[in-house]
């Protein structure tokens, strides 16, 4: 059997190749081996330098896939492609290749589904710690060739074992996206998933939920998390025998139904917040000038909160969009600190309140008017949301900045007042992850409220 053993290092999201290793052999023989760093073409998170080492300063004069993909081509051709969780290094190497025009296809064979069925009884079948406990050396983890030496040792080892042959050609006969599930979830279950925005929940044979996610495409992000190398990840599909889902029409929706089922049910895998997010808020003061301020700190330190936000970043949107919205200037709402006159990149809507242009009456009356606009923005609120399909729209309901729950509705309906909106709303209880969703959204002014009585 001619087979390359292969290695991929990558940038994080999106997977992009920041490192290959491919060693190819014909039965026992090394007949060709192939080792180099790859620029990414993208910026490199700090998590993953640390992980595998490998930083932006490496990559800058590393060749491109686009520039290796020939020797790839080559090195891979009519061979097996043998991985330690095969689609996650197959997958990534697959969607380079379909990002330059070229079609890539080869069988595969996984080392982590061989190793669970030839080596049955280890708590783990990571790399890292299936190779210490066989005492196969790696030497250089989480580097590319590093890691496929190990596994080639690894694969010899499992050819060693007793129906080895025969369970390598029953790998054979599986579909290769049927090779990549769980051994508890049927293929047939996993082809019903929709590609499309929403919730799913992994179950085991219980029937017990032992994980809920979100996503845009719920199909492909199912199938992600049987790529993926990490200890939980891992253990987490060994457990999945079912997957169900609720569409939702929208990444907004989808967040919200996920925070109300992962708080029904609780999911061993989903890992619950180990202490409240820091809170901020927003809140004024008059200066020694008369001027009327707008500023943001953490809320224990803030007297008469305006608004209750959950990040700094949240505060100076709030802030940003209310010096747009009321000519207010960035100096005195905190935007820019320690200047004479502002003079900030992108508000220009300043009337020169900071260079004694305007009166601080005229100006006090608009921060006034920015003030109660901001206690009344989300009082009382109908967002509406794209819904499940091309017929229907979505809602979420804030009633005096409580949010309510959400709904959906026939584009057909009679929507003239909020009372309509009853029939259709599936209620929902409010909590502080939930709020900081919704005052993400609701910063942005031209979010989308339905066109209602008021409530």
């Amino acid at each position: 059997m001619i087979y390359t053993v292969i290695d991929v290092e990558t940038a994080g999201p999106g997977n992009k190749i920041t490192e290959i290793s491919i060693f190819r052999y014909d039965d026992d023989v090394l007949i060709d081996e192939y080792t180099s760093l790859v620029n990414p073409e993208q910026l490199i998170p700090d998590y993953i330098t640390a992980l595998t080492g490998i930083d932006d300063f490496m990559v800058a004069k590393a060749p491109t896939f686009a520039e290796i993909a020939d020797k790839v081509l080559a090195i891979t051709q009519n061979a097996v492609f043998i991985a330690h969780n095969v689609n996650f290094d197959y997958n990534a190497i697959r969607n380079e290749f379909t990002a330059i025009g070229i079609k890539f296809n080869r069988k595969k064979l996984c080392t982590v589904r061989l190793s669970r069925k030839l080596l049955p009884g280890h708590k783990s079948y990571s790399l890292g710690k299936l190779c210490d406990t066989l005492d196969i050396p790696i030497i250089g983890r989480h580097r590319a060739r590093g890691d496929a030496e190990a596994t080639v040792t690894l694969f010899k080892l499992l050819q060693k074992q007793p129906e080895a042959d025969t369970v390598i050609k029953s790998f054979f006969r599986k579909s290769s996206k049927e090779a990549t599930l769980p051994k508890h979830l049927k293929q047939e279950t996993f082809e019903q998933l929709p590609n499309a925005t929403g919730i799913y929940y992994f179950k085991d044979k219980k029937d017990n939920i032992i994980y809920v996610g979100k996503a845009k495409d719920i199909k492909k992000r199912v199938l992600s998390h049987f790529y993926s190398k990490t200890e939980k990840e891992l253990n987490l599909s060994r457990e999945v025998a079912d997957v169900n889902f609720e569409l939702s029409g929208s990444e907004t929706l989808a967040l919200l139904m996920e925070d109300a089922a992962i708080k029904q049910h609780f999911p061993k895998y989903n890992q619950a917040a180990k202490r409240a997010p820091k809170t901020y808020a927003i809140f004024s003061y008059q200066d020694r000038n008369g001027i009327l301020h707008l500023a943001y700190n953490v809320l224990k330190a803030t007297p008469n909160p305006i608004q209750i936000l959950y990040s700094i970043q949240e505060c100076r949107q709030y802030l940003e969009m209310l010096c747009k919205q009321f000519n207010l200037c960035p100096k005195y709402c905190h935007l820019q600190e320690g200047v004479a006159q502002c003079s900030h990149y992108s508000i220009k809507t300043c009337k020169g309140i900071c260079d004694k242009k305007e009166s601080v009456a005229l100006y006090n009356l608009r921060v006034k008017q920015s003030i109660e606009h901001l206690k009344n923005r989300s009082k009382n609120v109908i967002l509406k949301q794209p819904g499940r399909h091309e017929n229907e729209d979505a809602f979420i309901l804030i009633e005096n900045n409580n949010y309510k729950g959400y709904g959906f509705i026939e584009k057909y309906e009679q929507i003239n007042t909020s009372e309509d909106l009853e029939p259709f709303l599936i209620p929902q209880k409010d909590n502080i992850d939930i709020q900081r969703v919704l005052k993400k959204i609701l910063i942005h002014p031209d979010q989308t409220r339905m066109e209602v009585n008021t409530i």
